[in-house]
């Protein structure tokens, strides 16, 4: 049985491992945005940076065998949940020592080990997987919560209102969280969305709802802890809305000029990466972060080597995954 997450006032130690997960991811990101440029990752490639206290700050509200479920920008989830960066790195660059043996790519990072059940493609269309998760759990007793992650263009889609409906009528323990970074693609929250408060949508279903603008990895761990709690405890199922900001476009092929160079720089000077930084070096902790950031270096050149040197999927894994079934012996 899973034990409750109890929040308390946060230790500096406690402060530094989020750091080093936020940067991390940052810088994981960057090198990705680097290799993709140099021809080295093909395909689609969704960067998380700016949104990292998202991630981290959430997954430390859960337990390790809670269920975790996201989009195609997934990156910084998988990592935050336990991934190592040389499997997401592999992945990115389709090689065999991928999370996904190279065969899902940027958008479908899967990590069993870590209870992360993967990044999906298809906008909404994972939330009612994650309903599906909770199900399970409420079905088995296990004391399991199921937290899913959906941008703000996916709440007008039907999948997340069949999910949000049947969460609230059967009572599952799911916490449904909108990373609302305000860009639907490159389409402002005006242009697709009548009433701007994604969290008023869980009144139509009689579920609990909270909204809060990103400016700690505390604030989100806290907040977040609070739905986690209701789902373990009350098996009640919350949407939380969390407005958070990306720092590039919508994917690599994206310019971003539908926003200005100063909305940018005034969200960049809110950045929740550098808020903790500035806190924990003001703390007396200033050679700690500069070890914590030396150490992020290594690990991410070494998760780039690691890609760069492993070998791609063979015709035998490609022949089983690919028709395994269809054309089974």
């Amino acid at each position: 049985m899973t034990t409750p997450h109890e929040t308390h006032p946060p230790s500096s130690a406690q402060h530094l491992d989020l750091y080093r997960q936020m940067v991390t991811i940052r810088r994981f990101e960057e090198e990705a945005a680097r290799a993709y440029s140099q021809g080295k990752i093909g395909g689609f490639l969704h960067l998380y940076i700016g949104q990292e206290p998202v991630a981290v700050g959430a997954v430390a509200a859960l337990a390790p065998d809670d269920y975790l479920l996201t989009t195609y920008r997934d990156h910084g989830m998988a990592l935050a949940r336990g991934m190592s960066p040389r499997a997401a790195m592999a992945e990115l660059f389709g090689k065999v020592t991928g999370c996904s043996k190279g065969l899902g790519g940027s958008m479908h990072f899967f990590d069993v080990e870590h209870n992360m059940l993967g990044g999906y493609g298809i906008i909404g269309g994972h939330i009612p997987v994650a309903a599906g998760t909770a199900f399970a759990s409420k079905y088995r007793g296990d004391g399991r919560v199921s937290i899913v992650f959906f941008g703000d263009g996916s709440v007008s889609i039907g999948d997340f209102h069949e999910a949000m409906s049947l969460a609230a009528l059967w009572k599952l323990p799911i916490v449904f969280v909108c990373e609302n970074n305000e860009y639907s693609m490159g389409t402002p929250l005006s242009r697709t969305m009548s009433v701007e408060d994604v969290s008023q949508k869980a009144l139509g279903y009689g579920m609990a709802r909270d909204r809060f603008v990103v400016d700690h990895v505390f604030q989100v761990r806290d907040r977040i802890a609070e739905a986690v709690a209701r789902a373990r405890h009350e098996s009640e199922p919350t949407l939380v809305e969390v407005r958070t900001y990306r720092f590039r476009g919508h994917s690599m092929s994206d310019p971003g000029k539908y926003r200005t160079p100063e909305e940018l720089e005034e969200h960049k000077q809110r950045d929740a990466l550098l808020r903790s930084r500035s806190e924990l070096v003001g703390a007396g902790l200033g050679a700690d972060v500069e070890k914590v950031d030396a150490e992020v270096e290594v690990v991410i050149a070494d998760a780039v080597r690691f890609a760069e040197e492993s070998p791609e999927p063979g015709p035998e894994l490609l022949e089983e995954t690919t028709y395994k079934g269809a054309f089974a012996r």
